[in-house]
């Protein structure tokens, strides 16, 4: 049909999102041509769609794309190359919106501004900010210091510029993250659609057995985050937190998943599992269909290293201990609680948890640190109310899976008139 789509987005968790969009697009008989540009890193997230070309340059940049965490991460990037790099992207969105191309941008102010200076048609999926990060469905959220009441200044966890950018007539839709937000920006006069959150497709949960039953093997996942060597820091912490829910269990079975992302080195993690007494098994470890999986044992425990079945170990897992970012609200989604406590950064900070916390609500249980962790697993397992209350909001937050198959025909119809 001669019509071109370039999807804009700036993150590993957002180049997911933005791939979950292209795969259902690539399923329309009308769709147009495809092309993709990861503003930040590498883009492998979209190996998954290999017929979309990337179309510009890309490069993994010394902070992973957490300048906004601390400043001296920032001119570590500037000295990397950050200003070079976003030179070339622009030119390359420039072209595209001068040759009647049309753009998808997905994350946060970053790609949404490239599309509107592209001069291009654009629909914006807001994936990073959330009204839930200011209020709740009761109200405003208690901040502590004036600096933390001033982020909702504006009246909208959307700053005025980043509203102006979806105001603009070329914005033909925004589509954020949950009901909260889009409700909020209604009001300000966006058209904005509430049509769930891409990051939950494929996810369907499994019924939870009852919490009562204490001969049940419990199953935990653990999530160290995606980003080196942080992820090898906090693997150690989460250790130390599985260790003392062994202890505190007693002989109660324990099934614990490790979430690891594709293409980190598994060494590092093994090395430490052996430190803490855990021995290479043959043993299957339910819920893990990956042959590539390594297995491990301990005591009354089966362990399991996947970086294949991401998926089966977020449905499988009863409860998550959770030092990582995407990964954690797709875990909360599904209705189960996480616990989370703060790591040394740069990504999962003490900050960094707080705000996810308010993204989050009480389906992320924040503790000060691993050995208080033991603690909330025994209060979990002898409260089945409060589990109902975590399920409840977790799928409210998060929204049901297809959000991706929403959004794609939303953009067909909005951006080329594709019924």
């Amino acid at each position: 049909m001669g019509e071109k789509l370039l999807c804009l987005s700036n993150g590993h968790g957002e180049d997911a999102i933005a791939v979950r969009i292209l795969q259902r697009l690539q399923e329309h008989p009308q769709t147009p041509e495809l092309a993709a540009l990861p503003l930040v890193g590498e883009g492998r997230a979209y190996e998954q769609v290999p017929e979309v070309p990337i179309v510009g340059p890309v490069k993994t940049m010394p902070s992973g794309g957490f300048v906004y965490m601390d400043g001296r991460e920032l001119w570590r990037d500037v000295r990397g190359g950050l200003l070079g790099l976003t030179w070339a992207q622009w030119r390359v969105v420039r072209k595209w919106g001068k040759q009647g191309g049309k753009i998808l941008a997905v994350g946060d102010i970053v790609p949404l501004l490239m599309a509107w200076l592209s001069g291009a048609p654009y629909c914006f999926v807001g994936t990073a900010k959330s009204e839930y990060y200011l209020r709740d469905e009761i109200g405003p959220l208690q901040r502590q210091s004036w600096f933390e009441r001033l982020e909702s200044w504006s009246g909208c966890v959307y700053l005025p510029w980043e509203r102006a950018l979806m105001r603009s007539k070329r914005c033909l839709a925004v589509f954020p993250r949950d009901g909260l937000t889009t409700e909020r920006l209604q009001e300000m006069g966006i058209r904005a659609y509430n049509l769930g959150n891409p990051m939950m497709d494929g996810l369907e949960a499994k019924p939870v057995v009852a919490k009562g039953e204490q001969g049940r093997a419990l199953t935990i996942l653990l999530l160290p985050g995606s980003r080196v060597p942080e992820a090898h820091r906090n693997w150690e912490q989460l250790l130390r937190a599985v260790d003392g829910v062994q202890q505190a269990q007693g002989n109660r079975p324990l099934t614990v998943l490790a979430a690891i992302a594709p293409g980190l080195n598994l060494e590092p993690f093994v090395e430490a599992l052996n430190a803490y007494g855990w021995q290479s098994t043959t043993k299957g470890v339910p819920g893990v269909d990956d042959e590539q999986a390594q297995r491990f044992s301990f005591n009354q425990g089966l362990l399991a290293i996947s970086q294949q079945s991401f998926a089966d170990c977020l449905r499988q897992a009863d409860l998550a201990i959770a030092l990582a970012g995407t990964a954690t609200e797709q875990f909360v989604g599904l209705g189960k609680p996480a616990i989370a406590f703060p790591g040394e950064g740069p990504q999962y900070t003490a900050a960094f948890a707080e705000a996810q916390g308010r993204l989050l609500g009480q389906s992320l249980i924040r503790v000060p640190g691993p050995e208080q962790v033991a603690d909330v697993v025994q209060r979990l397992l002898q409260d089945p109310d409060w589990h109902q209350l975590i399920a409840e909001n977790g799928r409210r937050r998060l929204g049901l899976p297809g959000a991706g198959e929403r959004i794609a025909k939303d953009v067909l119809q909005l951006l080329f008139g594709v019924e």
